[in-house]
């Protein structure tokens, strides 16, 4: 894996003054710590479906999406680990977190098993058919195996009601569920707690992920 392109993507950020996953734009009393419920409550498989519960907190400042979607990743498999203790491990700074391979060692340490989690690259401005049917498939298994995916996305999209999500300087949300087989995917996303989940189309996900990279099982 290329690993040294997702570093240089993800610290690209067109134009804009925070990179590598920090959110664009002045820091409002939306990326407080929230008491919201649960992104997803329930954790019983159906045919092609699967959720899993996320204890779910919004990240507390506007450069901390990276350790705040690991933390709400890592909640499915019932851990509570302070997100000031694993920016520190990332090497997260008021510039975000520059890649997820700084990430992925700190699922694979938190979860206890050095190769639970690896880095998957999109290297290309938009994801082909081979790049999206394998995020499908790597979702479908770490969701199955009870883990949570977590990727670097920048850029808009768009998801299943309509709604708009834009981070065009980038961001890091936690993939938490799917149903229709993997067609449609369940974002856990600590930007906002009034949009704490959402779900996409895993189309709409790839193309939001290409030119960065995703931890997953």
């Amino acid at each position: 894996m290329r690993t040294d392109l997702i570093r240089k993507t993800a610290l690209t950020a067109a134009g804009l003054a925070f990179t590598g996953g920090a959110i664009a734009g002045p820091v409002t009393a939306a990326y407080a710590m929230s008491d919201a419920k649960p992104t997803t409550q329930t954790q019983d498989r159906k045919s092609g479906e699967r959720q899993l519960g996320v204890r779910y907190e919004a990240q507390p400042n506007f450069y901390y999406c990276g350790p705040a979607a690991a933390r709400n990743a890592l909640s499915v498999q019932g851990k509570d680990i302070s997100v000031d203790a694993m920016a520190k491990e990332m090497g997260t700074t008021e510039a975000g977190t520059n890649s997820i391979n700084d990430i992925t060692p700190v699922l694979n340490k938190e979860t206890g098993k050095n190769n639970a989690y690896h880095s998957v690259e999109i290297s290309t401005p938009k994801a082909d058919d081979k790049q999206t049917d394998q995020l499908r498939a790597d979702i479908v298994k770490t969701v199955d195996d009870g883990r949570a995916v977590v990727a670097n996305i920048a850029g808009t999209t768009t998801d299943t009601d309509g709604g708009i999500h834009s981070f065009e300087g980038g961001h890091y949300i936690s993939v938490v569920g799917y149903r229709d087989n993997g067609t449609t995917v369940t974002i856990a996303d600590s930007a906002d707690p009034n949009t704490a989940s959402y779900e996409v189309t895993v189309e709409h996900l790839a193309d939001w992920i290409a030119t960065r990279g995703y931890a997953t099982s």
